[in-house]
């Protein structure tokens, strides 16, 4: 079958939720489900087991179609890599990437796959690390289903390729929150400065509050009122105090809304998107 008339599965994979959405092939295709499960994550088992294993009976229902993955930022690792004049050619680039990753992370870059985003000598670029054995369980689970894997993709990278036309400002902050993680990628002038990628401690607010001023203390400077551009849609009620200095700048922006398959809030956890003054 051509690969323009196969139904496609759109997928958010999370440790503790699947989301997916089911398109009908077709000069324009036509969603016909969308279905989000949650479940508890094996105990002794890499982080991402149950997550396959749900995906694994949805292609089991599924066969022949195109998967489309977003991973959650819980299976991912990232690092800037700040601007190289003198690194040019994608050998080069993927050496400089494995170098910071390793200075980051040590010996643990050995059983990643690197992805790395557009290149740019002058404004660097971001690195994404996937755990192989992820990657590879997908492959063969796909496989075995006669499915393709058309992409597998990075949440933060996912949002950012998003909205990045919409991201305005000399110094841009992303933060991406999901359940249990908050992403926060900054650039300054276009280029990348730095990305975290942190468990939740306390509340998304609150840890997100911590995270942002951090990252002003370590950059030395800030303006009396900053802006922080926001994808959180399962905590669709946060906010941040009024005197903190930050101003919630929420995504969806113009007139792209989220990805279907993105995760969503089941249900309204208002006391857990406040932070106290």
């Amino acid at each position: 079958m051509s690969r323009l008339w196969r139904d496609q599965i759109q997928v958010f994979l999370a440790p503790g939720r699947l989301d997916w959405v089911r398109l009908k092939c077709g000069l324009k295709p036509v969603q016909t489900d969308k279905v989000t499960v949650f479940f508890e994550p094996a105990a002794n088992a890499p982080i991402w087991n149950s997550a396959v294993d749900e995906l694994d009976k949805v292609l089991t229902e599924a066969a022949r179609t195109e998967v489309s993955v977003i991973l959650s930022n819980h299976f991912l690792r990232y690092a800037t890599l700040p601007p190289q004049n003198e690194i040019a050619s994608p050998e080069e680039v993927k050496s400089y990437a494995e170098f910071r990753m390793r200075e980051v992370y040590a010996e643990r870059v050995d059983s990643w796959e690197l992805s790395i985003s557009d290149w740019n000598p002058v404004d660097g670029a971001v690195c994404a690390a996937i755990p192989r054995e992820l990657i590879m369980q997908l492959e063969q689970m796909a496989s075995s289903h006669g499915c393709t894997i058309k992409v597998i993709e990075p949440y933060m990278a996912s949002v950012y390729d998003r909205w990045q036309t919409h991201l305005k400002g000399e110094k841009i902050y992303l933060a991406v929150i999901e359940t249990g993680r908050i992403c926060i990628a900054i650039t300054h002038h276009g280029k990348w400065q730095s990305i975290r990628n942190q468990r939740i401690s306390h509340s998304a607010a609150r840890d997100l509050l911590a995270a942002l001023d951090q990252e002003v203390i370590w950059s030395g400077a800030k303006e009396a009122m900053e802006f922080v551009y926001l994808f959180a849609p399962e905590h669709p009620e946060m906010s941040l105090p009024q005197d903190s200095g930050w101003c919630i700048i929420s995504l969806p922006a113009g007139k792209k809304p989220a990805l279907a398959h993105y995760p969503s809030a089941p249900i309204n956890h208002t006391e857990l998107n406040q932070c106290p003054a």
